[in-house]
């Protein structure tokens, strides 16, 4: 039986990505706790949009503000592409301009929401890759998506892929203190898992070139992450327990970043 003191803690989360991965683990323990899970994905999800696309993110936005009756507890956005996806300006694409898209096009819901937060999901390589950064993160934090497709393509894949993560990660700790997120009482924070045993990490592990330096990577506490145990930090940050983080990145990487940045704060 529901009890009342269930029903008041249950909350209303949007989550791009959920249909696999990370995202598929925490729609699992979000409804596992009893929360109201309302998924966007490619396929098997409660909303189906391409965030790669401006049409995409429309109907993603859309169809989350009717789903919610424009409320939302949380936001999440989850979805991505990895590295050796064969086009880096999609990459860039949808694991930035699709994830602030989402971030942004839901923040009216969250304003109306209890105790609202969001989380975008970044990566380690935002720090642990030599080749993310300049120009394309310029272009992604100016908004000019034209000019960082057109400049994807030159740097390729893997340094696409860091340098939308982290821009992405930039975003976060730029936007959170604002008015408009921590000044409407929103918290805005991200995680930026390392390896982690999803399909999208295991295309990698099946590319001929890449494949090899993953397996390499070192990882302190050894082996590769589980989806679970990324969620499970997710699930933290929208909670209450998490409720003085505020534009904060947390790595749940296994200690590489500690490992190869020890000094960085």
């Amino acid at each position: 039986m529901t009890t009342s003191a269930t029903t008041a803690k249950r909350r209303t989360v949007a989550l791009s990505g959920s249909a696999s991965g990370i995202g598929r683990a925490l729609r699992t323990r979000l409804e596992r706790d009893r929360h109201r899970v309302i998924g966007v994905d490619l396929h098997d999800a409660d909303i189906i949009a391409d965030l790669a696309s401006a049409q995409g993110r429309t109907t993603a936005v859309d169809g989350v503000l009717r789903a919610s009756d424009g409320v939302l507890d949380g936001v999440v956005a989850c979805a991505g592409l990895g590295p050796q996806h064969d086009d880096p300006a999609a990459i860039v694409a949808v694991n930035y301009f699709g994830a602030a898209a989402f971030l942004d096009g839901l923040r009216p819901a969250l304003a109306g929401g209890r105790e609202p937060a969001a989380v975008a999901v970044s990566s380690n390589s935002a720090t642990l890759s030599q080749g993310a950064g300049g120009g394309l993160v310029t272009a992604c934090l100016a908004g000019d998506e034209v000019e960082a497709r057109r400049l994807a393509p030159g740097i390729g894949g893997t340094f696409s892929y860091s340098s939308s993560k982290l821009a992405l990660a930039r975003l976060v700790r730029r936007t959170a203190p604002g008015s408009e997120w921590a000044g409407a009482g929103i918290r805005l924070n991200a995680v930026a898992p390392g390896a982690t045993l999803t399909p999208l990490l295991q295309a990698g592990l099946d590319h001929p070139t890449l494949g090899a330096a993953i397996r390499g990577f070192p990882i302190p506490l050894g082996g590769f992450g589980d989806p679970g145990r990324i969620a499970a930090a997710i699930a933290f940050l929208l909670g209450p327990d998490a409720g003085f983080c505020c534009g904060a990145v947390l790595f749940v990487d296994g200690g590489s970043d500690a490992l190869l940045r020890p000094d960085a704060l």
